[in-house]
């Protein structure tokens, strides 16, 4: 089987090193020539929304997969009309707009953070008067790891942060004060079968997750669960699609969801009995799903902007290194460590020697 993926990046790159073993190749296509994923299969250059490329794509392939949410859904909907098994059009399109999102969590019964359009200067000052303050000013579409997004704490910075966003369609969001960041980790294969893995709890900092550790047993993982199940069956959705949450006092609070492989689910590759990325290939594929199980306590710590000393990360006991072959750069991501421990103290020592560690976390 030959699987295709619209862009080449480091959730491409896995996805591939997870398919290979099962006798799956890869071929890609993203507008970067150095694309990292293209060490793990055919790297096809050019734009999402070139006709021709799209075309040699479909011609190549037998199922088609795609690596982050900011390829145009226009370019999925036309590969699925000619490949089969491709059914996440409408969840990607959902997911790239934050008032689509924010609407269809409501209408679900997904619990979320009130939120109202902003298109003007003076949406955003009504939305204020409606919503209160502090909220979270955010643009409807192409934000991620913390950009295009303000927090607002008072009126006389309604200005400053209408121009931070560049006067862009956006959405204002009532500020959800919570205890700890979560998100539920679920895949559905093509027959409806679905499994979910043990909850993450996520550490971010300047907007971007340096920190997701699992948490086999954790008592707001129904919760979470039902509320994950909820989407997949709404989108009719066949992969892996990630919802993350907002833990409070009151109960969990719906964030945003991707519909793919996800940054807090790195763990699972050294910490359950199948990844998320094997089990996103098995259900696109149409493959009976993976066990999700977890095989015991891991932490996941993101590498950003410069690489660690190799042999540094290797002598942390129950240390795994994954470097995505990425130029490094501030704010980049450029690989990923985690440490499984059947031993808790154990697990908590290896984190703090990671994270003392320059680029880890």
């Amino acid at each position: 089987m030959i699987v295709g993926v619209i862009g080449g990046g480091q959730l491409a790159r896995m996805m591939a090193l997870a398919g290979l073993p099962l006798g799956m190749e890869f071929a890609f296509l993203d507008p970067e020539p150095d694309a990292c994923a293209g060490a793990t299969g055919e790297l096809m250059v050019g734009a999402y929304d070139d006709p021709s490329m799209l075309d040699a794509l479909a011609r190549k392939v037998d199922v088609i997969t795609f690596d982050f949410e900011n390829v145009p859904e226009s370019s999925v909907r036309a590969l699925a009309a000619r490949v089969p098994s491709l059914s996440s059009a409408r969840a990607l399109g959902v997911s790239q707009d934050r008032l689509r999102e924010k609407t269809l969590f409501r209408e679900i019964g997904v619990p979320t953070a009130e939120f109202a359009p902003v298109d003007t200067i003076a949406d955003l000052e009504s939305a204020v008067a409606d919503i209160g303050l502090p909220a979270v000013l955010k643009t409807r579409r192409l934000g991620y790891d913390g950009k295009g997004q303000v927090v607002l704490r008072s009126v006389d910075e309604l200005a400053s942060g209408w121009e931070a966003i560049s006067g862009a369609p956006a959405i204002l969001e009532a500020f959800v004060p919570f205890r700890r960041e979560v998100s539920v980790i679920a895949v559905r294969g093509r027959d409806g079968e679905t499994a979910f893995y043990p909850l993450s709890e996520n550490t971010h900092r300047d907007g971007i997750l340096r920190l997701a550790a699992s948490r086999p047993g954790d008592p707001a993982t129904d919760a979470a669960r039902k509320l994950a199940a909820r989407l997949l069956e709404e989108l009719e959705y066949v992969g892996v699609l990630v919802l993350e949450l907002f833990d409070t006092d009151s109960g969990l609070v719906a964030n945003e969801f991707a519909p793919r492989v996800h940054n807090s689910g790195h763990w699972t590759i050294e910490g359950a009995q199948t990844s998320q990325f094997e089990n996103h290939l098995r259900a696109v594929s149409g493959l009976p799903l993976g066990d999700t199980s977890p095989i015991g306590p891991a932490v996941m710590l993101n590498i950003v902007g410069e690489a660690p000393d190799t042999e540094a990360v290797l002598a942390v006991r129950g240390a795994h290194l994954h470097l995505y072959g990425k130029e490094p750069r501030p704010g980049r991501k450029i690989g990923h460590v985690t440490v499984r421990s059947t031993e808790g103290a154990g697990l908590e020592i290896a984190v703090q020697e990671l994270l003392a560690l320059s680029g880890v976390g």
